[in-house]
């Protein structure tokens, strides 16, 4: 079994360490052009910020404010990783202020996709959170807030109810018309699958 990492240099240099050239320019096509890229294979990522899963907050916080591309996605992956645990009403509030208050830390559509079903949609789903958080995200703005309007009712999708989904609809009539594609995908994505709940 492989060490846990407890401090955000232990997680960047593992990251480091498994650098590969041939990713950097992969990843390079979806991230900006002034935006820092250490060049890791997201199968390797996800790995790794499961191990930092219990990283302390000041840690999780300097993770947010790194440079890199990577730190900063598995903020976010290990804000998803708390989220699949048996939380308290109180906790997965908790979760989701930490995802709603780093969300200037959201440079890439990788990021919102990761975390925002469970850490956002999961809680409004059960009631934790007021569903106007999503017709806020929605009304931003910034293109990678209204994609996590989008995104976190995936989870109304996967584990409500079809008035739950209906709901989910709503954020997706109020981005109908968004510009943006990224936006415009996630619209997509979400009514494709609403459509198969109805199969």
């Amino acid at each position: 079994m492989r060490r846990r990492l407890s401090t955000a240099d232990e997680l960047v240099t593992a990251l480091q360490n498994a650098s590969d050239p041939r990713e950097t320019e992969r990843i390079r096509t979806r991230v900006a052009t002034n935006e820092s890229v250490i060049g890791v294979r997201m199968s390797t990522l996800f790995a790794t910020a499961k191990l930092a899963t219990d990283i302390p907050a000041a840690e999780l916080e300097r993770l947010f404010i790194h440079p890199a591309y990577e730190p900063r996605l598995a903020a976010f992956c290990i804000l998803d990783f708390r989220a699949r645990r048996r939380l308290s009403a109180k906790e997965r509030e908790d979760l989701a202020a930490i995802y709603l208050d780093h969300h200037h830390a959201i440079t890439t559509w990788d990021m919102v996709d990761r975390a925002a079903p469970r850490v956002i949609g999961w809680p409004i789903l059960s009631d934790v959170i007021e569903f106007r958080v999503l017709e806020d995200l929605a009304r931003s703005d910034d293109p990678l807030r209204r994609r996590s309007a989008i995104t976190a009712p995936l989870w109304f999708i996967k584990k409500g109810s079809d008035g739950d989904v209906a709901r989910g609809l709503v954020i997706a009539d109020l981005l109908a018309d968004d510009p943006h594609p990224r936006v415009a995908a996630a619209v997509k994505i979400y009514r494709k699958h609403a459509a198969r709940r109805d199969q």
